[in-house]
């Protein structure tokens, strides 16, 4: 007697908790009901994915889509409409919009925009600062809660929390593992007259890498002294990463596309103010160290830091351009490029973008190919060969620092809870988005 599904796929290379290999999917009620040979199936949908990789959908757990407050930059719809372009079914998006995201209340108004416009699943930073403390065990459980993530150094927006009373503080009220912004403002304050007018090149040598190791060391401390889980963003530097190796019971370890592909000089004298972001792009000697921790395990979760600006923005004179740069829609592509040259497996893929954020971050029903899941894939073809444009490029800000580069690798579908987004470049139907959902927050 054959099973009903809503839909199948079929023939496709699949790759999740038991290795790789071909196996038909069936999906039914938004999740997945069956893995294996189901050709005596009845489906509503039969998905052609023969020739394709079927992996588990992509998480990007750091982006910025600017709304409230900047949206002629980015608004939740755009962004949203990137990510599942570049083949993202997830997003956690970052506070510093305007207003901040540091409240019930302006989280709730998030959440409700995220459902009426977004085109993949979301959840929401809330943001730390010195007056929302004692608010914040309630806040990290509400629906639509990432979590919490706190700024240690000043970057996009007004969200700073840079003293230790205040650092220890939030450490000691949080139950949830809290992401970080590493940098030292002391630091980061004391050397501005390093940076040159007009020399974007000098950012790297402002926010220097010990601007980041004192910073992160201080975050570990504090963080065992008050039995706190850390979760430390874009790490830039090869001294963090050899020194956050030694802490993982701790501290997760995210890294960033853009800095294990560009280096410095290079980046600044092909892109200008295009590669200013913070941390900022390090030298080959310096990402030799992340691809080090990449392969050793320290990482944790690849994370896109898509923090879109205009082209107009970024055309002002440094300092005045802003730091950040587009990348949810590129993460799939250019780190299946990074596979494809054997820098990194595709499980080991797969283990950053979808089981490692499931894992530290304790999300429900994400994260895996199997029975009961929600039916979330990221389907590919590991062979196509395409150069990455700007005219690809949904975000609003519409360019990307990867534009001219050709890589081998192309997400060909987006599936979110069994429903096809995107298929062959093309975005499919209304947005849906969902909250996403996470174990220590099942009662908020």
């Amino acid at each position: 007697m054959s099973e009903n599904f809503d839909s199948v796929i079929k023939g496709g290379t699949l790759v999740n908790h038991d290795g790789i290999g071909k196996r038909d999917i069936g999906v039914r009620g938004g999740r997945i009901a069956a893995i294996g040979d189901i050709a005596a199936a009845s489906a509503g949908e039969v998905i052609d994915a023969a020739g394709l990789h079927v992996l588990p959908g992509v998480i990007d757990s750091q982006v910025h889509f600017r709304e409230p407050g900047a949206e002629h930059k980015e608004t939740l719809a755009d962004g949203s409409r990137s990510a599942v372009l570049g083949g993202v079914t997830a997003v956690f998006e970052m506070p510093n919009t305007d207003p901040l995201t540091t409240s019930a209340e302006a989280l709730a108004d998030k959440v409700a925009r995220g459902r009426k416009g977004m085109f993949c699943d979301f959840a929401f930073y809330v943001g730390a600062t010195r007056k929302n403390i004692d608010d914040l065990p309630e806040l990290e459980r509400l629906p639509g809660a990432a979590g919490v993530k706190v700024f240690m150094g000043s970057s996009t927006g007004n969200l700073l929390v840079d003293d230790e009373e205040s650092l220890s503080r939030v450490l000691a009220a949080i139950s949830r593992r809290a992401a970080f912004h590493s940098e030292d403002e002391a630091r980061l304050v004391e050397r501005q007259g390093v940076r040159r007018e007009g020399d974007p090149a000098s950012h790297t040598e402002w926010r220097d890498p010990q601007a980041a190791l004192i910073s992160t060391r201080r975050l570990v401390r504090l963080a065992r002294e008050h039995g706190a889980r850390v979760h430390v963003l874009h790490i830039s530097t090869g001294e963090e990463m050899e020194f956050l190796s030694q802490h993982k019971d701790v501290a997760s370890v995210e890294a960033t596309p853009q800095h294990l592909t560009f280096t410095v000089p290079e980046a600044y004298e092909a892109l200008g103010a295009k590669a200013q972001m913070n941390p900022p792009l390090r030298d080959a000697a310096h990402q030799r160290r992340l691809w080090w921790g990449l392969d050793q395990g320290v990482v944790d979760v690849l994370g896109s830091d898509h923090a879109p600006h205009t082209l107009e923005e970024k055309a002002q004179s440094y300092p005045a351009s802003p730091s950040g740069m587009p990348g949810v829609q590129t993460l799939v592509p250019i780190m299946l490029d990074h596979v494809n040259a054997g820098r990194l497996s595709l499980e080991r893929f797969v283990d950053l973008t979808s089981h490692g954020p499931q894992r530290i971050f304790g999300i429900t029903s994400k994260g895996r190919i199997a029975a009961g899941y929600d039916a979330d894939f990221t389907i590919v073809d590991m062979a196509e060969e395409r150069t990455i444009e700007d005219d690809w490029i949904a975000s609003k800000c519409g360019w990307t620092p990867f534009a001219g580069r050709s890589v081998t690798g192309w997400p060909k579908g987006t599936i979110i809870r069994g429903r096809r987004v995107m298929w062959e470049d093309e975005i499919l139907g209304q947005a849906g988005g969902e909250p996403v959902r996470f174990v220590e927050a099942l009662g908020g």
